[in-house]
């Protein structure tokens, strides 16, 4: 599916979130520019657009992802760019091609809710963490106010999918994306599933009015 629509996968991006998305990154960013961290493992990466951003404050970025279509688009992005410092690989988040404490810090970006097993995925994460790193996720959330629930569930129902299949021409993509918002265990919850695999002060930050979160965690040193 998302080797499918990766040639649109930006435009859409930036399209169906009227940009707001860069902002978002940009914030979890900062926070993880605050741990301070040499190394990066940016899981899920798609098109490299977290990891191309974290480049600018960290020594190296390794990006992973399942989808050969994604990597080949961020890939292409980063030679434009002449970036030496990202690496991008095919790698399972499920089952990361890394040996235990490699990295300083770890982010996702829209990617978690994908996992098949979201409690494997973290553990995984915390595996390869060095002690003392963090963990920094961005993801989806569904908004609890009026009127913003209402609109937000109106548009990601009915608007997002169909602008999502005029442009990319692929009938499940963005179809699937409201269905695995509503299934991700958001909140409190998700905070609660990343103390069970082991880290610890965990938090989350709801952003835009409960439209997406930014959650963190640390591997106790």
């Amino acid at each position: 599916m998302f080797d499918n629509i990766s040639g649109k996968y930006d435009f859409l991006n930036r399209f169906l979130s009227l940009g707001i998305d860069k902002l978002w990154r940009r914030k979890l960013i900062k926070l993880v520019r605050a741990h301070k961290p040499k190394n990066v493992l940016d899981i899920a990466t798609g098109t490299a657009d977290l990891a191309i951003l974290a480049s600018n404050y960290v020594d190296t970025v390794t990006g992973v992802d399942i989808s050969e279509g994604m990597l080949a688009v961020g890939r292409e992005k980063i030679n434009k760019k002449g970036i030496k410092t990202v690496t991008l690989a095919y790698g399972d988040s499920e089952d990361l091609p890394f040996a235990d404490a490699t990295f300083d810090a770890i982010t996702v970006a829209f990617g978690v809710r994908n996992f098949e097993n979201t409690e494997k995925g973290l553990r995984e994460m915390y595996r390869v963490l060095k002690p003392g790193g963090g963990v920094f996720i961005l993801e989806f959330s569904r908004p609890r106010k009026f009127p913003v629930k209402q609109a937000y569930f109106f548009y990601f129902n009915n608007v997002l999918p169909r602008w999502g299949k005029l442009v990319s021409k692929d009938t499940a993509a963005y179809t699937y994306l409201p269905e695995s918002v509503k299934a991700f265990p958001d909140g409190e919850v998700f905070t609660a599933l990343l103390k069970k695999c082991g880290f610890n002060e965990t938090n989350f930050k709801f952003l835009s009015n409960g439209i997406v979160a930014i959650y963190t965690g640390i591997k106790e040193a």
